[in-house]
């Protein structure tokens, strides 16, 4: 299997973040100068091409002018401003921040190309702090080879640094190509120290005979290499930082999700950004306490609730039973009034009758008064007690998720870490292994469940779970003992919980693709907790840590491991491109943990709000005011004070912030429904970015709370079709709307070219490049003073070295053909052609979103929608597995299905409310929620409709309605694309030959009456 990469548009800005600070910098290509190639071998002969070295050009800008486009790029990114450059190695330091698993290896790359593409910058060292991290970059850069060839047409050079193999070094300098070092701390902090006495030392800092009498930091450093620090908070000590001096870098790059020492940062994307912005899993924890039981010593745990249609819940329960051969431990289903001392046979179980099974607040509670919540482990505390109950979770946690995605073609991986290996393995004096307690818990475990969750149906799932032994389905991935090829535990450097053992990350690696694969039989991975950077496998849905109960690690750095959006079967990732809304369904990391839910949340929230950027918290005046927004013409404005008194009026109007300004629930809610409220008219220009605004204002009662779920709440994912789908009326509107579609769209290339010519004359604009010039005259011998500045634009971007295939990028990003993409530019005016030379890179972004915009309302004006014989089956309400918590589930009367799921953020939102209309109007007879899986093909993607409702004959003009329920279009704030789908879905069923079937968006059950009647 190979990884699918895609651009995305948040990768794209912290990129275009980090070159912008170099705007106005000369494009040159490598900057040539004579090497040193050392003493000649006798015999050996040289040429004057061979002296040949490329160098990064010197950085022309003065501080005034970087710091002015640091401070522009700030305003846009609403980062405070720096106030001055930070000077510690090179000529500025940058920080970039991206939260784990957002893919900040994948930017820098890109950015290395960018600067090279840009200002012919082509030499980068990678600093790393462990060899974990340093072995993934490798990787990282060997499966992103064919992706960024295809967008730059060229390769990266990249090495890690050997000092066996210096002759790397001479390949580095002589070649005008991007060339990129990587070199990990564990050989560069004792190796780049002067007068230290290893042996790395002495290579580096020492002429070497076999290097030509040179010094390998010499040349490293003559290359002014730009240097990239990954994870520089693990970086700071003093030897590390007095190394890297020596290498003389052009300016340093520092790419983290916690940083600790602050430089001049220009792009932020901190935890909560990443889960709000659907860029990361969300996380679900299960916990355990332990605690002792009132009046009983025996064991107690609450396994899970059971729901089913048509009985009462029924509650699973582990506990002691007196048998024969002893005292065991058993699960057994108990329902309303069981007794558990009648199952148990012990004395100890005496009182403990069930009087109550709330499924609410998953608890039962007993006739003794006595309450047992899941999660909670009573009367045996024991190390392996608790231990078989988290691996149990694990196992559980597993089948549910992956029930859910085997048929989307995604491979589910659960997590095991622990401390020792001895616990999952040993061997024998023959060298043979021996099944440790872990591995025999796991197979037990692995077969009960198997067993009581095989069905008699014999569907792919089944026939795949089948045809694996346990012993296939488990793995341990160690560190290899180089003697006896035994696994062992990995040995951490002091300071450190990590291992620098190589033998293990290489066989992680190796098979970071294999384990993807529904044909690789590992499901369930067990690794040494020290290895566990080295993990980044996106597929990880379930992490157990089944460390001693004293160890102490970090809550952020163990969900870090799973949080990367999980890949199907062809490598593409499954992100809100492909899945909308669904996106954190599919991707929810649980974390089950040897503490309790509560005592894991609280530090998990408290290690994140310390690592979050600084942000506003208050929608006030002094807010908005100042700020820099970009208007619906392309155009630049700073909000001044009428303009920030006019937007909090706008808010508080509309009941989108309370008396402390604090952002309420009917903004988040009206946000989520698309039903936003317009803006007074002097602000609807910068309406959109205004709302950019809004929503990054931080509200610690709700944000942090948001980003973690219970994963002991109980689900329902029985939700089978009921007799409300058997009614004629529904069976009418099915039969009308279950076939499938293709579609067809003729239109005129010059009608296309026309329509973007005219928009792109209309409404393109192209900010340009500034820099900022400041002059002053000298005083005395070292002061200077009356400085003025000018700022003045740079027009010549586009006649750099550098060459740009404009008719290629258009072509490309708008699926025209070359020979369109080149009529349009041949037709618009030469004042918006000119805007190329000013910013090429917006200018290509902004003329591929017209063009798109307009090829997206023309096909709507000329499609044509052909009927097929396929059909979608009934199944399709039910195939698709969706546990959720049944108490934000709505319990429907008139619908389908018993339970309707819907997608607010809210107890009460827009769709709830919706439903309940539904159920509660006489004219509606049935109705349905239609799945995702229910699309209807566009040119511009597939398209899901809302709801499908069969009124009673007679009640209203229209008996049948397909509906979307996001508002209607007037109100709704929808790209073009988003509005071309609903059109051809409009064009669709409004014209279904001799059905009385309407589509339309309504906001309400009242717009919905209103629409019927027309």
């Amino acid at each position: 299997m190979k990884f699918n990469f895609k651009i995305q548009q948040y990768q794209t800005d912290a990129v275009e973040s980090t070159v912008a600070v170099f705007a106005g910098q000369p494009t040159q290509g490598g900057f040539l100068y004579r090497r040193d190639l050392g003493k000649n071998d006798a015999g050996r002969i040289t040429y004057e091409d061979d002296y040949a070295g490329f160098r990064n050009a010197d950085v022309e800008l003065s501080d005034q002018n970087m710091l002015a486009n640091i401070r522009n790029i700030q305003e846009s990114n609403n980062i405070p401003l720096s106030k001055a450059l930070s000077h510690d190695l090179g000529k500025v330091g940058l920080d970039i921040e991206m939260e784990t698993g957002t893919g900040k290896t994948y930017v820098y790359i890109k950015t290395m190309f960018e600067l090279n593409r840009r200002y012919g910058w082509s030499k980068f060292i990678v600093v790393v702090p462990s060899i974990a991290i340093r072995e993934g970059i490798a990787k990282s850069f060997k499966m992103l080879e064919d992706h960024f060839m295809e967008y730059y047409g060229k390769k990266a050079r990249y090495f890690i640094y050997n000092s066996s193999n210096l002759q790397q070094l001479d390949s580095f300098s002589s070649d005008a190509s991007i060339n990129v070092m990587i070199i990990n701390t564990q050989a560069f902090a004792s190796s780049l120290k002067e007068g230290a006495k290893n042996k790395e030392s002495r290579i580096i800092y020492s002429e070497r005979d076999d290097f030509g009498s040179r010094k390998p930091i010499d040349v490293i450093a003559a290359n002014r290499p730009i240097i990239i620090m990954d994870e520089p908070q693990k970086m700071e000590g003093t030897a590390t930082q007095t190394a890297l001096r020596r290498f003389k870098p052009l300016f340093v790059l520092y790419y983290s999700a916690t940083h600790k020492t602050n430089h001049n940062c220009i792009y932020a994307l901190d935890a909560l950004d990443a889960y709000k912005q659907k860029l990361v899993k969300k996380i679900q924890v299960k916990g355990f306490e332990v605690k002792n039981l009132k009046g009983t010593s025996s064991y107690l745990y609450l396994d899970s609730i059971i729901l089913s249609k048509n009985r009462p819940p029924i509650v699973k329960i582990e506990l002691e039973i007196k048998g024969a051969a002893g005292i065991r431990k058993e699960s057994q289903k108990f329902e309303l009034h069981d007794s558990l001392y009648a199952v148990s046979a012990l004395r100890e179980y005496e009182g403990f009758t069930i009087s109550e099974i709330n499924a609410c607040n998953d608890s039962v509670t007993f006739t003794n008064g006595v309450t047992v919540h899941k999660g909670e482990v009573y009367g045996d505390s024991s190390q392996e007690t608790m231990q078989r109950v988290q691996i149990r979770e694990t196992i559980a946690s597993h089948f549910e998720k992956e029930q859910e995605l085997y048929g989307k073609g995604i491979k589910t991986l659960s997590l095991f870490f622990l401390d020792e290996v001895a616990n999952y393995k040993s061997y024998n004096e023959e060298g043979a292994e021996i099944k440790g307690r872990l591995w025999n818990i796991f197979e037990e475990e692995y077969s009960h469940y198997l067993d009581d969750n095989l069905s008699l149906f014999d569907d792919d799932y089944q026939r795949y779970l089948r045809h694996f032994d346990v012993s296939q389905v488990h793995r341990g991935y160690f560190s290899i003992d180089k003697k006896t090829g035994h696994s062992i535990d990995s040995e951490t450097k002091r300071g450190s919980d990590t291992s620098d053992d190589i033998s293990a990350y290489d066989l992680i690696l190796k098979n970071k693709e294999r384990l993807l694969s529904f044909e690789e039989p590992c499901r369930f991975i067990f690794s040494h907790s020290a290895l566990r950077e080295g993990w980044d496998n996106p597929n990880v849905f379930q992490i157990c840590t089944l460390r001693h109960a004293n160890s102490a690690i970090a809550k952020r750095q163990e969900v870090g491991r799973g949080l990367r959006i999980c890949v199907d079967q062809q490598g593409n990732r499954m992100d809100y491109q492909e899945l909308g809304e669904d996106v954190q369904e599919v991707n929810k990391l649980t974390v089950i943990t040897n503490e309790s839910y509560t005592d894991f949340v609280d530090g998990l929230q408290k290690e994140t709000k310390e690592a979050l950027r600084e942000r506003p918290t208050k929608a006030d005046i002094k807010f908005f005011e100042g700020k820099v927004v970009t208007r619906a013409d392309g155009g630049r404005q700073t909000l001044n004070v009428q303009d920030a008194m006019m937007i909090v009026g706008y808010l508080l109007g509309c009941g989108y912030v309370d008396e402390n300004n604090n952002i309420t629930q009917r903004y988040k809610e009206d946000l989520k429904d698309k039903t936003l409220k317009p803006m007074f008219p002097g602000l609807q220009p910068v309406e959109a970015e205004v709302h950019k605004l809004i929503q990054s204002i931080y509200d610690e009662r709700v944000e942090l709370v948001n980003m973690v779920e219970n994963g002991y709440s109980t689900k329902t994912s029985d939700n089978a079709l009921n007799a409300n789908f058997g009614k004629k009326e529904f069976q009418e509107l099915w039969k009308l709307i279950n076939h499938k579609y293709v579609y067809t769209v003729h239109y005129d290339s010059k009608e296309l070219i026309d329509h973007a010519v005219c928009s792109i004359n209309s409404n393109l604009f192209v900010s340009e490049l500034k820099y900022v010039m400041t002059i002053g005259d000298q005083n005395d011998v070292d002061s200077f003073g009356g400085e003025q500045t000018t700022t003045k634009s740079i027009t010549t971007v586009s006649t750099s070295t550098v060459p740009y295939d404009l008719v290629g990028e258009i072509s490309k990003r708008s699926t025209l053909t070359r020979r369109t993409a080149a009529s349009i530019l041949r037709s618009i005016s030469p004042q918006k052609l000119a805007m190329f030379r000013g910013n090429p890179e917006e200018f290509i972004t902004k003329v591929s979103r017209l063009i798109k915009e307009e090829k997206a309302t023309i096909i709507v004006e000329h499609i044509r929608y052909d009927k097929l014989e396929e059909t979608y089956d009934s199944d399709i309400f039910t195939k698709e597995k969706r546990s959720q918590d049944i108490g934000k589930a709505y319990r429907a009367t008139k619908s389908i299905q018993d339970y309707v799921f819907t997608d607010g953020i809210a107890d009460d939102n827009n769709e709830k409310k919706f439903a309940r209309s539904l159920d509660q109007a006489t004219e509606v007879c049935v109705y349905a929620k239609l799945p995702r899986g229910f699309q209807i093909p566009t040119p511009v993607g597939n398209y899901s409709p809302d709801w499908a409702i069969a009124f009673n004959e007679g009640t209203v003009k229209h008996v049948f309605f397909i509906a979307e329920t996001k508002g209607d279009m007037s109100t709704m704030e929808l790209r073009p694309i988003e509005t071309a789908k609903i059109n051809c879905a409009r064009a669709l069923f409004n014209n279904l030959s001799g059905a009385d079937v309407r589509y339309d968006c309504v906001k309400s059950y009242d717009d919905l009456l209103t629409v019927m009647q027309k």
